[in-house]
């Protein structure tokens, strides 16, 4: 598939708003509580904007061939903010169909693709496995067409506008990469992991999302992270004995002496670290 098919719309196909569908199909894996480690992060980190919107809706974009992300999102969202609302969109109609059964108070399904069809900007966009599949160069595009559609930010309430969450995890969620995106672009990366499956914190480089995973590679700053993270996790060996999450978080406090690490040890605990974008960004 060209850039060109990815960003712009097909030729054929509408979305449940009566607009052009962009984007293509993808594989549709997908399996009961994949994305658990992503919606918490969302949970903790933007729970405060969603209870703050006066409307928080959530697109849960690329669901794939069962509704399950959905339904889980939704409860994850609502048990920190109890007004949100879920919207599953999907490309394939099939899968639109087989999901409309699910659909509750506060969860509904449509189809469409990255042009996002509600007549409204959400305050969050997770896309989860959905531009794995898709070829690096066109990830800018999708990222800025995505960006465009989530709710601005505000000043007069301190809003910093909606969030999108892009990125990729194994089949079952043991290992995932995601990129933090606003309005304005990208913000950060965090790496998440099932700390007892971890050899070491250069496994999730196969978790990474489309935009750096072919840039792991010597003289890009997600190579230099991984390799000293490795480093800071082979120096911590010692804490093992106290269980890999002591490990680990040794790990990442002494990797934050080099590098921007944004969060703290309540979110390590979790078998987390976020990194600002810049640091992580590709280079050229």
């Amino acid at each position: 598939m060209t850039a060109r098919a990815a960003t712009h719309p097909h030729s054929r196909l509408r979305s449940s708003a009566g607009t052009p569908i962009v984007g293509t199909v993808t594989r549709g894996t997908t399996n009961p509580n994949r994305l658990r480690r992503m919606d918490r992060w969302i949970a903790a980190a933007y729970g405060a904007e969603l209870r703050r919107a006066a409307d928080p809706v959530a697109v849960d974009l690329g669901y794939g061939a069962a509704p399950w992300t959905a339904v889980e999102l939704l409860a994850r969202l609502r048990a920190v903010a109890p007004r949100a609302r879920v919207v599953g969109v999907e490309i394939e109609p099939a899968r639109v169909a087989a999901a409309r059964p699910y659909e509750r108070d506060g969860l509904v399904f449509r189809h469409g693709g990255f042009e996002i069809p509600l007549s409204r900007s959400p305050s969050l966009i997770r896309a989860a496995n959905v531009l794995r599949q898709y070829d690096e160069r066109e990830v800018a595009a999708v990222w800025q067409r995505l960006c465009a559609r989530l709710a601005p930010a505000d000043p007069a309430t301190g809003s910093r506008g909606g969030l999108l969450v892009e990125g990729t995890c194994d089949e079952i969620g043991r290992r995932h990469v995601w990129v933090a995106l606003g309005p304005e672009g990208p913000r950060t990366v965090t790496f998440a992991t099932r700390l007892g499956s971890l050899d070491r914190p250069s496994d999730l480089a196969e978790r990474l999302p489309k935009a750096l995973i072919h840039r792991n590679v010597p003289g890009e700053p997600v190579h230099a992270f991984l390799r000293d993270f490795d480093r800071a996790w082979r120096a911590a060996a010692p804490y093992a004995s106290y269980g890999a999450r002591q490990r680990w978080i040794r790990a990442v406090r002494e990797l934050s002496a080099d590098w921007p690490v944004t969060d703290g040890a309540g979110r390590w605990r979790q078998g987390e670290v976020t990194v600002r974008w810049e640091a992580l960004a590709p280079r050229g």
